[in-house]
Formats: structure tokens, sequence, C-alpha cells
């Protein structure tokens, strides 16, 4: 019996590689993709596929770029999910931001997305089944002072989300997104221990998240739930 394919972007650490695991756990076959950490991504589809006797393919490119995009999807000829996690962000003024870094966050955080969901639906319209994850930020909702770009793509996203859902929902496909607090990932340690500490104080939950709690949370939308579409999850401790 062949077994369910999920494309997860932005794979190499992290939630990435972290919602990688939680589907190979769950006997998925995979496609990681990164931009730039080859060897960390060729590690680890290596140890996925030993400890979980799963199939586990990278690629390596800025899909951002509708090329790259096309490429990798031209690897593919079945997907049942597509996790749109790729991100950057961008810490700053708005009035210091050169046009070039506003693109790129907008880029990789929103036109990304964008990208590998035209791609992905025709094969998910064959089946007319299939799940569409985003993952967000709360601020995407609430905005955050110096992250300007970084708030307006996530914000971009769950719109995106919302509508996109609209759209394929006829179709049985389901697309919905994480909005995630702060997370115990390389993108939150441009904040001191003290800024954390800070953080820390002000979520109910008394922690910051893990990439685990995330991944455990996007498996679980995709099994079954088919009446649950269009949805901004907030997974975030109560904080926002």
């Amino acid at each position: 019996m062949q077994k369910k394919m999920a494309l997860i972007t932005g794979a190499s650490r992290g939630i990435g590689a972290a919602i990688a695991e939680a589907f190979a756990s769950r006997d998925y076959d995979l496609t990681m993709t990164c931009v730039k950490s080859e060897e960390a991504i060729t590690e680890l589809a290596a140890y996925l596929s030993i400890r979980y006797s799963i199939s586990a393919q990278t690629f390596l490119g800025d899909l951002s770029s509708f090329e790259k995009a096309n490429e990798l999807f031209s690897g593919l000829d079945d997907l049942d999910i597509l996790v749109n996690n790729a991100g950057i962000s961008y810490s700053g003024l708005l009035q210091d931001m050169e046009p070039a870094d506003w693109d790129r966050v907008i880029g990789t955080n929103l036109n990304a997305a964008f990208y590998c969901s035209k791609l992905a639906i025709p094969m998910m319209l064959q089946k007319k089944a299939g799940k569409i994850i985003n993952i967000s930020s709360v601020w995407g909702e609430k905005g955050a002072s110096m992250e300007v770009a970084y708030s307006a793509s996530k914000g971009g996203l769950n719109a995106f989300t919302k509508a996109l859902a609209k759209e394929l929902a006829p179709s049985n496909i389901q697309v919905n997104a994480i909005a995630c607090g702060l997370i115990d990932t390389d993108m939150n340690r441009i904040y001191s221990r003290e800024e954390i500490s800070d953080i820390i104080e002000e979520i109910p939950q008394g922690r910051i998240g893990r990439p685990e709690e995330v991944a455990e949370l996007v498996c679980s939308l995709c099994d079954g739930h088919e009446y649950l579409t269009g949805q901004i999850i907030t997974l975030d401790g109560g904080w926002i």
C-alpha cells in the first residue's frame, strides 16, 4: 500500500524538522525543503528514513522564486499534505528597512506559500482530498513593533488561509493555519535571556512553546477534521 506524502517547507531545523519527524512517525513519506542547510536536511532525511522506514527526499532551493517552486513540484507526482512552514524574520525600524529586505520577507513568508499551494492544488483536486497547513504567527493578527514586514507577511498568510479554504472546501481540501506564539527556535534567538524571561512572565502557561507541540497540532489537523477549515488556530500558551 502506497504511503501518504507530506511536503514540508523549511524543514532543516526547528518547527519544520519537528513536523517532518511527526509525519514520519505516522508512516508518511516526506519531501522536505530548505534554502541552504544542505548538510542538516540531508542528515535529517537519512535519520527519518532509517528510524521510521519511510522515504524522505530533499530539495534545496529558495521557494520565493516560482521557478524554484516549479522545479520542486516537477519531482512530485502525488501529494496529500502541504505544510507551508518556511519563514524568516526581520527586526528593525521600518524607516531603516531596505526594499530588498522587505521583498525577501514577503517572498519567503507569503509568496512561497502561494507558489507551493498553487502547484499542490491540482494533485489534491485529482483525489478530492488534501490538507494545506500554513505556519503563521500571533503577530499576523496583533502586529509587532520593529517587525512590520514579518507581521504584514503573516497577516497576509492568515487572509490567504481563510480565502483559499472557502475556494477549496467544495473539493474536500481543508486549509488552516497555526498562529504560533513564542516557540523555542533559532528565529527567536535574536532575543536576549532577559527579554525571553520578560516575555515568559507575560505567558499564562509560564514557558515558551516547543517545536514538537506545533508539530503535534499540525498532524492533528491532518487527521480527519474535514469540517474544520479556514481557521487560524493560536498556539501561544494563552499569551495573546
